[in-house]
């Protein structure tokens, strides 16, 4: 009887970049989620949890970057443009990994003080990054830009929680005692920072994916960025 061998080839190298980069989303992902219900339930384990994953993204991203250096200079032009994107989107998924892991320390900092409605918008807030990334991923994965601008109108909702815990805690006007005001806009302003990365994570797979900057396409034009790409599928669609 003879045996056969299966000989299994060596995963090419910008093909495991790219894949290191997707699950570099989920665990970005899985971060936002747990500071979401950390604060939801005031676990406490759970926002500890925001601390390894955030080591865990510190990783990646220094061994995307040295995979990238090694990788752009053996493949095509059209590689060499995905690891790049690869390259941005982990710095921008660093930063949010720092930004959840800040928005932790000020919650256990906080402790128990968090006014109910706080609690309630920094959860929303929370949740919304968490489908921001989730969509990032998708986005990317698939290079699907309709995930990508789902991504950019939710950020609108972003700065619309932020502006409305700033209104109750930095002007007041009904002039009510809040507690643990410093904490809270500290968490804030991390969460609504860590929605303008994942926006530009977006902003990036549109670039990525149709070659057009979004920035600047909506400066040249002052067009919102739907109608943007929608005209730009138009005329795509036109030339097949």
């Amino acid at each position: 009887m003879s045996t056969a061998i299966q000989n299994s080839e060596p995963e090419p190298a910008h093909h495991y970049i790219v894949r290191r980069t997707v699950e570099a989303c989920q665990l970005a992902k899985e971060a936002a989620a747990a500071a979401a219900e950390g604060i939801a339930t005031g676990s406490n384990s759970l926002l500890n949890s925001l601390r390894q994953r955030e080591r865990d993204l510190d990783t990646l991203d220094m061994e995307i970057d040295s995979g990238v250096t090694t990788a752009i200079t053996e493949v095509g032009p059209a590689e060499a443009r995905e690891l790049l994107a690869c390259m941005k989107f982990m710095i921008g998924l660093e930063r949010i990994g720092d930004l959840l892991l800040s928005f932790a320390n000020s919650a256990q900092a906080a402790g128990g003080r968090i006014d109910s409605e706080d609690t309630r918008d920094l959860t929303q807030m929370a949740t919304i990054l968490e489908k921001m990334l989730t969509d990032c991923g998708s986005a990317f994965s698939e290079r699907e830009i309709s995930k990508a601008l789902d991504v950019l109108r939710a950020d609108a909702e972003m700065d619309r929680l932020r502006n409305l815990i700033f209104l109750r805690h930095i002007e007041n006007p009904e002039n009510v005692h809040r507690q643990a005001s410093l904490q809270v806009i500290f968490m804030t302003q991390s969460l609504e920072r860590a929605g303008d990365h994942a926006k530009n994570l977006a902003e990036e797979v549109c670039h990525f994916v149709s070659g057009h900057t979004v920035r600047h396409v909506l400066m040249a034009y002052d067009k919102p960025v739907e109608q943007m790409f929608i005209d730009y599928l138009r005329r795509r669609d036109q030339h097949r």
